[in-house]
């Protein structure tokens, strides 16, 4: 696991370096779903500090047994609205916010346990109808309505471009994230900052890294396959 994790980190750390960028700007999100406890304690204390998780029910059974740890859990997957009451008592941030339905719930209860939840606005850039995420063209005006609300703050972009075995094929995807979160900082919005840009997986996080990436999810290539 230690052996893996370095790997995956001085790959990472060289794709910053060879686009100028500083390696501590792009953080791993260790993608733990279906991944035992136990398995997953070996990677923290291997060195993995985020936790991504996709299903609320699973990451609060191993968020009970692995609380003492000291490590960021951020929500990767599809969050259906009455999932979200205990996905902000999980979460640190949720990268996967694509209606104002599903911020204004997040919101709401987000506000009862007097929290400011951290989120992510899910872009689904070549606009595929078997994934979530909203389309570029709408993405500003989600963001400038749920900007109004008190727990909510808005910390960026992320996407699941289409899968190719090419990453060449996928850096366009990345750009046009990139880009979009560029525009979208131009705005101006009150409490929306676009400082993250969570997108690349196993395949492909060099070319994200290369295009802005700052969260780069990786499972496959630390864990082995799917349990």
């Amino acid at each position: 696991m230690k052996a893996r994790l370095a790997a995956i980190q001085k790959r990472i750390n060289a794709a910053a370096h060879g686009c100028q960028r500083d390696p501590e700007s792009v953080r791993l999100v260790a993608v733990s779903k279906t991944i035992p406890a136990d398995v997953v304690r070996q990677a923290i204390e291997a060195g993995a500090d985020i936790l991504g998780e996709n299903y609320v029910q699973e990451a609060r059974d191993k968020f009970n047994l692995l609380h003492p740890y000291d490590v960021a859990w951020h929500f990767i997957g599809h969050l259906q609205s009455n999932k979200a009451k205990h996905a902000v008592r999980i979460f640190d941030l949720i990268h996967s916010v694509d209606s104002l339905k599903l911020a204004r719930e997040i919101d709401k209860q987000a506000r009862k346990v007097d929290k400011s939840q951290s989120i992510l606005i899910q872009v689904n850039v070549a606009q595929e109808g078997t994934k979530s995420g909203i389309s570029p063209s709408e993405a500003p005006a989600l963001i400038a309505n749920a900007a109004q609300f008190d727990h909510v703050a808005i910390k960026g972009l992320m996407t699941m471009p289409p899968f190719f075995n090419n990453p060449e094929k996928v850096r366009p995807y990345f750009a046009t994230l990139r880009e979009l979160s560029q525009e979208i900082e131009a705005l101006n919005i009150p409490n929306v900052s676009m400082n993250e840009l969570s997108m690349g997986m196993t395949g492909d996080f060099e070319a994200a890294i290369e295009e802005g990436a700052t969260f780069v999810r990786v499972g496959t290539a630390i864990f082995g396959e799917r349990y």
